[in-house]
Formats: C-alpha cells, structure tokens, sequence
C-alpha cells in the first residue's frame, strides 16, 4: 500500500506545530494527545494500532501492531483523520513540549527511520509504526532511554519532535559519533547503533553524567536533540519542594520568607 501523499507546513519556533493540507479522500494517522485543530468536512476516527496495510490480515495482525506499540509506551490506538469534503481540507498537529518538529520523508530514507520511543507525532496512512529490536546485547541491557527504539516504515511523509534546538549530523562510512542515550532523537537506517561503557572509575561514581553512551557509525543521517523531556522533567521536579525537590530562591535577600509574603506557595 502506497502512502498518502500530504503536503504540510510547519508553524513556531519553539513551540511548533504542523499543518497537514489532505486533498479529497486523503487521510493522516497521529498519536492521541496530538490534534490540535482542524477544519470542517474532516472526519476524526480512532483506530486499532496505526490503520497502515501490515495490519489489515485478520484480527491476528491487528493485534501484533496494536502489541508493538505498547512495548514502546504509546497507547494501542491512534487517531485517523480524513477529509470527507470535495475540496483540500486542513489538520494541525502540536507538538507536546519545547522542541522542534522535524518531517522525514521516508522515500529519501530508503523507506525507514528509526526513532526513539515518544517521540513519533504524525503521519501519512500507509506508513507503519512499529518497534526496532536489536541484536546486540549490550543495546538491550543498557540502552536506557534508547533501549527499546520505534521503527517507522513505508514510502510517505512522517513527523517526529524532539526536545530543544535540533542537530543533523551526516555521517561518513566508518564515521563514529557518540551521543547521550537520551539526546538520541533518530537515525536513518544504514547507521549502526550500540551502547559503549564510559568507563573509568571516576567517570562512573563522580561524573554526573549517563554510565552509558549510544554509539552511532556511519555512513546515514543521525538526529540530536538538545533537551531530552525526561532531562527537561527532572530539573522542574527538583526544583518543587513539593514534589520531593528543594527550592532555589531567584536572588531574593528574603529568600522563602519572601516567598511567604508574596503569596506565592503554589510549589
């Protein structure tokens, strides 16, 4: 099954969203929490697994795809929109925290990109979603975020968002790049990818950084991002009290004291 062919645009700098223009009878597939807004004579469908040709064999197979996408944390279903009217028709897409969308047109990638997990947004139907499994011991020990990784397949357009300001990396046959597991936004599929030991005492106990890198060897594409949303989230909780964190005061001379006078003790 060919993939519907969509033209898009996206919107923002920091906090984006794509626009998504489907021609008559043309349909996008995206993750739940997603949507932002769409015209009328779209039909909005929830369906089993993500509606590409892989599924469509029995009710067997619709299961398997549904099952994939639990390993990868998303939810069994995603949502379908089609335009129904006789005229082009359009669906936004934001994207969930700070960062930035990046399209991937999976012709120009040989027909597959794998990403990590949470971090697809939207696609044209056709295109599947699945999980990537690695043969590699160490990958599937130690990967952390990057452990279990999603595999987007098919010959249309896809959109995946990363946190922060966005790196595109090209590399060479043989070239070597190593990247904090959780920085890891997604790489074409020629790139090698394993998990490397810092190593050292002291860069383990003392080093305030991952025990692990991802490792990435050319020749393909590799996308990084700045701020990975479980960094982004660590930093907010530790610093509500609330939530088990401790305060930083802003360079108040009354400190929490001050913060008692203002009224502000919503943390």
């Amino acid at each position: 099954m060919r993939a519907h062919e969509i033209d898009y645009h996206i919107y923002g700098e920091e906090m984006q969203y794509v626009e998504i223009e489907l021609d008559p009878q043309e349909v996008v597939v995206a993750e739940a929490g997603s949507f932002m807004m769409m015209e009328n004579g779209i039909k909005m469908e929830t369906i089993f697994g993500d509606g590409s040709q892989e599924q469509q064999h029995g009710v067997l197979g619709k299961l398997l795809s549904a099952g994939k996408r639990v390993l990868t944390g998303e939810s069994l279903f995603m949502t379908a929109y089609q335009n129904q009217d006789i005229g082009k028709r359009k669906v936004s897409f934001a994207s969930p925290y700070p960062g930035k969308i990046v399209p991937i047109d999976l012709q120009e990638f040989g027909g597959k990109f794998v990403c990590q997990k949470n971090s697809f947004l939207c696609a044209a139907k056709g295109v599947s979603v699945g999980i990537e499994f690695t043969k590699k011991l160490g990958t599937g020990l130690f990967g952390g975020e990057g452990f279990i990784m999603q595999k987007i397949e098919g010959d249309g357009m896809a959109f995946v968002h990363s946190g922060g300001t966005l790196a595109r990396k090209e590399l060479q046959s043989g070239e070597l790049l190593r990247v904090d597991t959780g920085c890891l936004v997604g790489f074409t599929r020629d790139v090698d990818y394993d998990i490397e030991f810092v190593g050292g005492i002291k860069n383990t106990i003392f080093g305030g950084e991952g025990v692990f890198f991802a490792t990435l060897r050319g020749p393909g594409i590799v996308y990084i991002q700045s701020l990975p949303f479980t960094r982004l989230a660590d930093r907010i909780i530790a610093s509500a009290p609330k939530a088990g964190g401790s305060s930083r005061e802003e360079g108040s001379l009354l400190g929490g004291l001050g913060r008692m006078l203002d009224g502000d003790n919503r943390f």
